[in-house]
């Protein structure tokens, strides 16, 4: 296998809102291509946007590895970058998982929570008006609302947000195995003891419902709060700060959205295309021979899935690499497609709709207060958050 180039690119130095160069010239040349991951392990990486979106649901692919010691991985943190599951029966497990939490995401669910999460954000932007200018958006906004959000949905009091906030962040600590795993170790454990603690305060919330569904043992349900609590904020923070740094770099569309409310809609769904969140693409592990483009893929091999490259392919996009807050009909991959399309996608649509509605319209004269430029993501975070937000007004 020739070697192309390294995957997970330095986010500081790249362009918070540009798709790296090098990845580019990479998708140029083809739709899959030879790589190495960040611990030098030999992958596939895909950049076609008709390609992923047929492997992301792609019964070929699937997260388990038959000989899970000798896969290659993405990286040497705990979360998302090595194998996980049961080869034999992860497809029913899969399966059966999504069965358990898809009612709680139902439409039905998530549009009676979306008044709560537009008055979740008028609490944080009534506290920005207080603070001043000038401010920082990642904050005092972009960190803390899906913070709130998935705690409210699940069931976590309210006095133990900042706890788990340090916690997921060390979980998803991509630069420091040891953190990591300590971070999920203690993620985990905290789920089990609010899992014991809903047996005697239950409530109207997800983990409530899971326990008097009598389905799930504790650990599960432990170990579903735990990925939930974990996976249901971390890209929003990123989505709400990286979408707030695209539209503050351009002002007329800021005050567009201002002006017309209307296209808060079609903005979200470019805030979800345009950046791309930085990491180094969502694992999979081939389950058998198959063939993408040109290329054989062998049982076993790593293939990566480059949404941001998909998200960017101008044979879907028409000038992709412009973000465009009035772009009609934008199929982007963020939330997947097909089988595996994301059970939390209209939660985050809600929530980036609260903020950019109520954001524009409260802050008209907002503006990024450092040169696009000089804004830095976090190199221990896969989502590559935002470590500040300065603005004023």
């Amino acid at each position: 296998m020739d070697i192309v180039m390294t995957v997970q690119l330095p986010l500081e130095q790249v362009h918070p809102l540009a798709v790296p160069p090098a990845l580019r010239d990479l998708q140029s040349r083809g739709v899959i291509h030879p790589v190495r991951t960040r611990v030098g392990h030999p992958a596939w990486l895909v950049t076609g946007y008709e390609e992923i979106r047929a492997l992301i649901a792609d019964p070929r692919l699937g997260r388990a590895h038959r000989e899970p010691d000798k896969a290659s991985r993405l990286g040497d943190w705990m979360l998302f970058s090595g194998p996980m599951g049961d080869f034999d029966t992860e497809h029913d497990d899969e399966a059966r998982v999504r069965a358990q939490l898809q009612p709680h995401f139902a439409p039905g669910r998530m549009r009676a929570l979306r008044p709560r999460v537009e008055a979740l954000t008028t609490d944080l932007l009534d506290e920005l008006e207080r603070h001043g200018s000038p401010a920082d958006l990642q904050e005092a906004l972009a960190g803390p609302l899906p913070v709130l959000v998935i705690c409210e949905l699940l069931g976590v009091p309210y006095e133990d947000r900042d706890e788990f906030s340090k916690l997921s962040r060390a979980a998803g600590d991509i630069l420091d195995p040891a953190r990591s795993e300590q971070g999920l170790m203690e993620l985990y454990e905290y789920g089990k003891r609010l899992v014991e603690r809903k047996r005697d305060e239950a409530a109207d919330d997800v983990i409530s419902r899971m326990l008097q569904s009598g389905d799930l043992s504790d650990d599960e349900i432990a170990m579903h709060t735990m990925m939930l609590l974990f996976a249901g904020h971390e890209t929003t923070v990123s989505q709400i700060g990286l979408g707030a740094a695209c539209l503050l770099a351009d002002p007329g569309q800021w005050r567009a959205l201002h002006d017309d409310p209307s296209l808060v809609p079609s903005a979200v769904e470019e805030i979800l295309r345009a950046p791309s969140l930085g990491g180094p693409g969502i694992p999979r592990y081939a389950r058998e021979d198959l063939t993408v483009g040109e290329v054989t893929v062998r049982a076993g091999d790593l293939v990566i899935l480059d949404i941001g490259a998909g998200n960017h392919d101008g044979a879907v996009f028409a000038d992709p690499d412009r973000f465009d807050a009035s772009r009609k009909d934008s199929p982007h991959l963020t939330f997947g497609f097909g089988a595996r399309y994301c059970i939390g996608a209209q939660l985050a649509r809600i929530e980036l709709q609260a903020v950019f509605a109520d954001l524009t319209r409260r802050f008209p004269d907002m503006r990024l207060a450092v040169p696009v430029e000089k804004l830095q993501r976090s190199p221990h975070s896969s989502t590559g958050v935002l470590l500040s937000l300065p603005v004023e007004w």
